[in-house]
């Protein structure tokens, strides 16, 4: 009986053809379970992509203030300071305060301002970590502004 001789050319060949073999059938599996479909397009990717424009085109639209939002940490809450350009009558939005470590504290507020000024009530506010969403329009022109505070 003759031995067979393996040598590092014959290792090398099978050693590729294990990987082409694992490959092929890595490509198989995920194209044909459907477990494994995931498409990286939703099914309203038009609507959330103009949604999208509009919230970039509200945050252009703060960027070109002349003032910018002041946002700070007092003893009675957060407060949330406007330019004085600003007539106080005509802004019309909402604030929304999300708790990324717990979903059940998030909340909104409709925005009202006095003297140029938005106080978020210490008593709404657990310490920890907020993001800040505050939409409104003014003079029909929309303004979007986002911040992350630790309170």
């Amino acid at each position: 009986m003759k031995k067979t001789k393996w040598n590092w050319g014959t290792g090398i060949v099978i050693a590729l053809f294990s990987f082409m073999s694992f490959i092929l059938y890595f490509v198989i599996t995920m194209s044909t379970n459907k477990k494994y479909s995931h498409d990286l397009v939703s099914e309203d990717y038009y609507a959330k992509e103009m949604a999208y424009q509009n919230e970039i085109n509200a945050e252009t639209n703060l960027q070109h203030l002349s003032v910018k939002i002041n946002s700070k940490k007092t003893p009675k809450g957060w407060l949330l300071t406007f330019p004085q350009e600003f007539d106080s009558s005509k802004i019309k939005g909402k604030v929304f305060f999300y708790r990324p470590s717990n979903q059940n504290l998030d909340f909104e507020l409709p925005l009202v301002i006095s003297n140029s000024n938005f106080l978020v009530p210490e008593k709404q506010l657990l310490h920890g970590r907020w993001n800040i969403t505050l939409e409104w329009t003014y003079n029909d022109i929309p303004f979007l502004f986002k911040e992350k505070i630790v309170y």
